[in-house]
């Protein structure tokens, strides 16, 4: 856990946790600019189109990165009735954080292929934590962005099932963390990835 750094090696520590900072923030920015481009400044009036911190950190989220190693950040709010296909642009405002965070993941991995020593270390365990960010945003579980992906691509008969589950999101996805079982869906997906950007 990152966490554990803060003992072993605090400046590690506080480079890493600037890096992740900003990829919470990146991925939180991404949301409030797409829901712009798509037409609702919902997000842009309270300041969300922003790669300021302050704007995005949700507390319980960034603990949970530091703790669990997988996190979340403050919810970008948007109003689907400013959008032309509420559906599916909603569904394009969701996946555009987790996206910003495999993007993410690419572009330090690349880096890293240049790097050596410490900093290596560093952009390592950035990917590997921008990969997990990613495919736990993207469990299709609500409140995550995944339940907003699927939502989009259903049709409408089953896109109202799909809602119904949405009262029951919370609490399947506490039990899935409690259990352990959304480290075994995300660590191998994060361990493929990373293998396949060239991160051993």
């Amino acid at each position: 856990m990152l966490i554990n750094l803060l003992f072993q090696s605090p400046l590690l520590f506080i480079l890493l946790a600037g890096i992740l900072v900003l990829s919470l923030s990146i991925h939180e920015f991404s949301h409030a600019y797409v829901a712009s481009l798509l037409g609702d400044d919902t997000a842009k009036f309270q300041g969300r189109v922003s790669l300021d911190p302050r704007k995005h950190l949700d507390p319980i989220g960034t603990l949970a990165l530091l703790f669990l190693g997988f996190g979340w950040g403050k919810p970008v709010p948007f109003d689907p009735s400013r959008l032309s296909n509420p559906k599916r642009d909603s569904a394009l405002i969701s996946v555009a954080g987790p996206l910003s965070n495999l993007l993410l993941a690419i572009a330090m991995s690349m880096a890293a292929k240049f790097s050596g020593g410490i900093v290596l270390s560093i952009l390592a365990t950035a990917v590997y934590v921008n990969l997990a960010l990613a495919f736990f945003n993207l469990l299709p579980i609500h409140p995550l962005d995944g339940f907003k992906a699927v939502l989009g691509l259903l049709p409408n008969s089953l896109a109202i099932q799909w809602l119904e589950l949405q009262d029951y999101g919370v609490y399947i996805l506490m039990l899935l963390i409690i259990t352990g079982y959304v480290e075994k869906i995300i660590n191998p997906l994060v361990h493929y990835s990373s293998l396949l950007l060239g991160i051993a």
